[in-house]
């Protein structure tokens, strides 16, 4: 009898092998989800995703504009933005959503545009689609020239939650950079 009532001492002091790996699996789950949700690096890679999507896409209108001998442009508004070429035959700015890629394009939840041109920052409005005549666009605010050249710009993708922000910017001659949401510019350069 006493050592049937040992036994009931023994089992009731610690934890059985399964629950001790369930408790450790459950972690593991938790510490995942956790280290997924804010990246391993700490980077913003919505942000950054993105930002580099914008910069192969002027690249490529870039090129085109080059080999085609047409302009293009890119027109924003806070929460979106769509490609856009100059018609000569209709002498207005049309829509340049013949193709997949260059289709308008709307950004995810949370994220907005900053727009600079010439480091002057530039009021991004949405566009009301009853205000415009005949489906004709309004100009872009970034052209690339049929020449190569390029409306000078800093274009910021921000997460209105955090400020974390990542950069495509452009010279005259259309040559673009990226500056990373883990690479902040300078504390003397914010403007």
């Amino acid at each position: 009898m006493r050592n049937h009532h040992r036994r009931n001492q023994i089992r009731c002091r610690g934890f059985t092998l399964v629950e001790i790996l369930v408790v450790v699996v459950i972690m593991a789950i938790v510490i995942g989800m956790a280290v997924l949700s804010i990246g391993v690096t700490g980077r913003d890679q919505q942000i950054d995703q993105e930002s580099m999507r914008i910069e192969g896409l002027l690249s490529l209108l870039h090129d085109r504009a080059l080999i085609e001998g047409r302009d293009f442009g890119m027109r924003l508004e806070p929460t979106a933005y769509e490609f856009v070429y100059y018609d000569t035959r209709l002498a207005r700015w049309t829509r340049f959503d013949q193709e997949r890629e260059f289709r308008h394009r709307d950004l995810p939840r949370g994220l907005s545009f900053r727009l600079q041109l010439d480091s002057v920052q530039v009021v991004l409005k949405p566009v009301d689609p009853n205000l415009i005549d005949d489906g004709a666009p309004q100009p872009p605010q970034v052209a690339i020239a049929a020449s190569g050249d390029a409306t000078p710009f800093r274009l910021s993708v921000v997460r209105d939650e955090t400020q974390a922000t990542s950069s495509v910017t452009s010279d005259a001659t259309g040559k673009l950079a990226i500056e990373s949401s883990d690479h902040p510019p300078p504390s003397g350069n914010h403007s």
